[in-house]
């Protein structure tokens, strides 16, 4: 069967789909993987990666002519409160300018089924059954229907819809269950990281993706660090010199396989960076913010698995905590297991073809 994989031009669209998109693989199938801009970065999977973002298509331009058009979207997305009226806007004018060339590509490729993430909404555009697969808390139907109905194209309703989020997190009607696996591409980790530290160790992640602001809680996090006894990695950070001693910093690294070496790890609340988290069992502290940022930091805390804070209420009594708190580590655990024992993409796909007779019959 061929499978067509869709996800906006962004890492964290297009990582969390991998998994299954390689379970397709490995089960025989013909998949390739339709994207653009930072995401081609998939190459390195060894999947065929279609590039069907224009050049001249940046998040940046496109934020900040809807923030200077529609000044309260903006205003309320700043404060994390902004529902789906921002990021519709967004992401549907991305989609509008995917539509062209990915519809190009599906009419000479002819897929038998599309597997797109919500935000890419242009997947469910082709007339080509389609499958949603979460990626985030948000309800994948939900998000989808927001993007299309900002979109020019006729986006259809999917097939069935794959849930990766957790009962206890996040619990929606309809769809099937599916693991969620951290998934963060090649690469390899310094020796010293691959291996328990002597103290309680923390890392600090920040989203791959531009935008005010981004770099605050990371700051504010080492200012606080030589007053916990823990060893703090920062990932990416802007700046190096003047570290304190517990503090390190490191390059691009794969999170995911780094977290099973960590008590804990303060990130931006993105959703692949929350979800690995909860799949390792670590106690995160997260960031609330702009788009599914906050929505993320309420159901962590909500649940008991994790901490929020925004970067000027970050001390070291509150970094201790992450590390030392038994009921975040015994509630992060219980939501471990949770996924754990989730379906996996192998035994998703072991029902593929399944999804395309739904999808035949929903076409007849």
């Amino acid at each position: 069967m061929r499978v067509l994989v869709v996800a906006a031009p962004l890492l964290g669209h297009v990582f969390p789909l991998m998994p299954l998109a390689l379970a397709l693989r490995e089960a025989g199938h013909d998949v390739v993987v339709a994207t653009g801009g930072e995401a081609l970065r998939v190459r390195d999977s060894g999947l065929p990666v279609e590039d069907v973002v224009p050049a001249n298509v940046r998040f940046g331009p496109i934020a900040l002519r809807i923030m200077i058009g529609h000044p309260l979207v903006a205003k309320r997305e700043l404060r994390g409160s902004g529902r789906l009226d921002f990021v519709s806007r967004l992401f549907g004018t991305v989609g509008n300018a995917m539509h062209g060339p990915l519809r190009a590509f599906a009419e000479s490729w002819r897929p038998d089924i599309v597997v797109h993430e919500p935000l890419a909404a242009a997947g469910s555009a082709l007339g080509v059954p389609s499958v949603i697969h979460d990626v985030s808390l948000f309800d994948g139907v939900d998000l989808t229907a927001a993007v299309g109905a900002r979109m020019k194209a006729d986006v259809r309703s999917p097939t069935t819809i794959l849930r990766t989020a957790p009962k206890s997190l996040a619990e929606f009607l309809g769809g099937r269950p599916l693991r969620f696996v951290p998934y963060s591409g090649d690469g390899e980790l310094p020796r010293w990281l691959a291996e328990p530290s002597g103290k309680p160790r923390i890392l600090v992640s920040r989203s791959t993706a531009p935008g005010p602001g981004a770099t605050r809680m990371m700051a504010a996090v080492t200012k606080a660090a030589e007053h916990v006894d823990a060893e703090f990695v920062l990932v990416r950070p802007e700046r190096t010199e003047g570290l304190p001693d517990n503090v390190k910093a490191v390059g691009w690294v794969p999170i995911p396989r780094a977290l099973p070496f960590c008590d804990g790890i303060v990130h931006h609340g993105g959703a692949g960076t929350l979800l690995g988290a909860l799949a390792t069992g670590v106690p995160q502290l997260v960031e609330p913010g702009p788009g599914d940022r906050t929505v993320h930091a309420t159901a962590v805390t909500g649940r008991g698995a994790g901490l929020a804070a925004r970067p000027e209420e970050v001390t070291p009594a509150l970094l201790t905590r992450l590390i030392e708190d038994s009921k975040l580590q015994r509630a992060a655990g219980e939501v471990r297991d949770e996924i754990a024992g989730m379906p996996s993409p192998a035994e998703v796909v072991e029902q593929w073809e399944s999804f395309a007779r739904w999808g035949r019959s929903s076409r007849d």
